[in-house]
């Protein structure tokens, strides 16, 4: 008996899951054995060695062991128990903000204590905030775990004891009914592993014997076994909707070379090399006879919203409505702006789709795409909504294409009354490395803005300490008092326990008081959306001189007069946002300057981090570095609802294995379909939408 028998045991038989527990597995993805056995580990917490305090690693959870020194209580924004442990080879604090008299008289000095936590860098050093730990006896210690504890992703209604017993029951299963091997044989010969349900049964209980170090770093050969298996069910599912979307009947755009020059004429510059071979690629897909799918890749300033531009205005001169969406109100409305002054002299009609306008606006524009009164609608979210429904669709843009959820992509494709399939250009300015892109957007075709217009001043960045930051305040003086503007953009929006960042409400109080006579304007994300508008529009404008913000002005604010920008604890950014934020100043013709304002405790590693935004401005160089530091997760936006995580493929790590990935997936949809369709059901389920962009 195979792996379907797997399948076809529902997660109810198991003892212990009734109907309501069963409704909680599913909000998992969970409704059967083969489900419950590819739920794999999210991460492994190793309580099998105590580390010595003075080896401790950041942000890594680890067991240590030590003698109380003092335990007090501190009193500060709140009141907290601080103790201190020492084991010979260092110390560290332990903070407790929930705590009892109990709790601290029994923490005396002389105490020996085990604990387990995450070490973290506190305002004075590492701390673990709330632990858990054990009171222990000197002379008779207890033993640690003998394996590493598999930790999994959860849902609200189950905690992780229960999965994990209810896990052990489907391994048990599987010892009595393997799983069906989708992959030709040598695929295991290859990965040195005797079958996929030894790999299955090996990750959910690795043996006592197991090198902790090579399964935390992912590579074991089980571990590899499975990672193959994800990459390669991500690949066929985009390769599957490539195909399905080639079949569709696509808009026939035609060239119109007379209104293209018309347009070109107009500009007060001239494309760069860059421009006009990506818009050549896109106008080569126009003829290829089913529908675009390519995303155009930019640094920032690169210039992306002209070649979207041309593409519109071709789109639209074949008698096509285009949908541009834009993941913000000020980014939308910027588009709105330049692509009115561009090409309402053209005589295209412009439609504004935003939550902001009033109902019976809505109403109005909703009836007007219907009729096919707009030939170009830009908005935001709104053009998701179900009252859209546009007469005659040939060419959905989408910009900043990962802040969108998948399914919101996807069904602006759905929206035409005519039965074309409309041609997609997705946009972004987080440059892509290769090794990402051949794993994440396999189905789409690639364009590269790779050249900056002529005229871009270069931005000069610096690394400066927090304790010069009296200087840095003379700069915004100086900086304003010459007409410029200036960013101030802070990690966090209000004090944390955990983080030593900096607060950007308090900061804008302080600075408030440090410049008087400059005006100033607060925006964060805990904003209600029109005060934020109000704050971006003003500062747009230059009613605001001084802006202090945090990463909710990353994308698409174009203010070029601002030629300084301040970033705080930057060491707590990845390199890519960084760089990205670093791209809203040095727009204009003035000298601009980004200034990483980083904290007393910056590492050695922080620092050559830093380093690379001070030695490149190659956006590409930058996200390299960034996938190589912080993985996949945050370049690509998965940590937005909607969007697919790896289980445990990482797409840095196992890029070597790409090319077979592409192989065997290529041969499997031409030579066996039923194994890619049970292969692509078994990692993906009904949440197969989840792998499409």
């Amino acid at each position: 008996m195979g792996g379907r028998l797997l399948k076809n045991i529902p997660v109810t038989a198991l003892k212990g899951v009734g109907d309501s527990l069963a409704g909680t597995l599913k909000k998992l993805g969970i409704t059967n054995v083969q489900d419950l056995l590819f739920h794999l580990p999210s991460k492994y917490l190793d309580r099998t060695r105590i580390t010595p305090l003075g080896h401790l690693r950041l942000n890594t959870m680890a067991v240590v062991q030590g003698y109380v020194l003092t335990s007090q209580i501190k009193f500060g924004k709140r009141r907290s128990l601080e103790c201190t442990i020492e084991d010979g080879s260092g110390t560290v604090r332990l903070r407790f903000f929930h705590f009892n008299n109990t709790q601290k008289a029994r923490l005396e000095k002389g105490t020996l204590l085990r604990v387990f936590g995450e070490a973290r860098m506190g305002a004075t050093g590492i701390e673990f905030y709330h632990p858990e730990y054990e009171y222990i006896d000197p002379h008779k210690p207890p033993e640690v775990e003998e394996t590493l504890t598999p930790v999994y992703g959860l849902t609200e209604g189950i905690t992780q004891p229960r999965l994990r017993k209810i896990i052990m029951q489907g391994l048990e299963l599987l010892q009595k009914h393997a799983l069906e091997e989708l992959l030709p044989p040598e695929i295991n010969r290859e990965f040195g592993v005797e079958s996929l349900s030894h790999a299955i049964q090996f990750i959910h209980n690795p043996p006592p014997d197991t090198s902790v170090d090579y399964l935390l770093s992912g590579q074991h050969p089980c571990q590899k076994r499975l990672a193959f298996e994800e990459l390669l069910a991500h690949f066929i599912v985009r390769q599957q909707l490539r195909q399905e979307t080639q079949s569709h009947q696509a808009p026939e755009i035609q060239q119109s070379p007379e209104v293209i020059q018309q347009f070109l004429d107009s500009l007060p510059f001239t494309p760069t090399q860059a421009q006009q071979r990506v818009y050549g690629e896109i106008l080569d897909d126009f003829r290829g006879g089913y529908p675009m799918l390519r995303m155009v890749q930019g640094d920032v300033g690169s210039g992306k919203t002209l070649v979207a531009a041309l593409a519109a205005l071709q789109a639209a001169a074949s008698g096509y409505q285009v949908a541009i969406a834009a993941p913000t109100e000020i980014l939308a409305e910027q588009h709105f702006k330049n692509f009115a002054a561009w090409l309402e002299p053209l005589n295209i009609r412009i439609g504004w789709l935003v939550g902001k306008l009033t109902a019976k606006k809505k109403r109005e524009t909703y009836e007007a795409i219907t009729r096919g009164e707009y030939q170009i609608i830009i908005g935001t979210h709104a053009l998701f909504q179900d009252n859209v429904c546009f007469a005659r669709l040939g060419l959905v843009i989408i910009d900043e294409q990962h802040r969108f959820g998948v399914n919101q992509r996807l069904s602006l494709q759905q929206k035409s009354l005519s039965r074309e399939m409309p041609h997609q250009l997705v946009m972004t300015a987080t440059p892509i490395p290769r090794t990402l892109a051949m794993t994440a957007y396999s189905e789409l075709d690639y364009s590269i803005i790779d050249e900056l217009p002529p005229g871009r001043t270069p931005i000069n960045t610096l690394l400066v300490s927090q304790k010069r930051r009296p200087e840095i305040i003379n700069r915004i003086s100086a900086v304003c008092a010459e007409g410029r503007q200036v960013y101030w953009v802070c990690p966090l929006i209000e004090e944390s326990e955990t983080l030593s960042a900096a607060n950007a409400e308090e900061l804008a109080a302080m600075l408030k008081e440090a410049l008087p006579n400059i005006s100033q304007g607060l925006c964060h994300g805990r904003l209600r959306p029109a005060e934020k508008e109000a704050v971006m529009t003003a500062f747009k404008q230059g009613e605001v001189q001084l802006l202090v913000a945090t990463t909710v002005i990353e994308v698409g604010v174009d203010v070029p007069n601002a030629s300084l920008m301040i970033i705080e604890n930057p060491e707590r950014l990845g390199l890519a946002q960084l760089h990205q934020l670093r791209g809203r100043v040095g727009r204009g013709s003035a000298e601009s300057h980004c200034v990483l304002l980083y904290g007393d405790k910056l590492s050695n590693d922080g620092r050559e981090r830093l380093k690379v935004l001070r030695q490149s401005t190659d956006g590409f160089v930058i996200s390299e570095k960034d996938l190589e530091l912080r993985g996949p997760g945050e370049l690509l936006g998965t940590r937005q609802t909607g969007n697919m995580e790896y289980r445990i493929a990482d797409a840095q790590r196992d890029s070597a294995m790409l090319p077979l990935v592409h192989k065997v997936g290529k041969d499997l949809l031409t030579d066996n379909s039923i194994s890619a369709e049970h292969l692509t059901n078994r990692w993906f389920g009904d949440a197969r939408v989840y792998a499409r962009v």
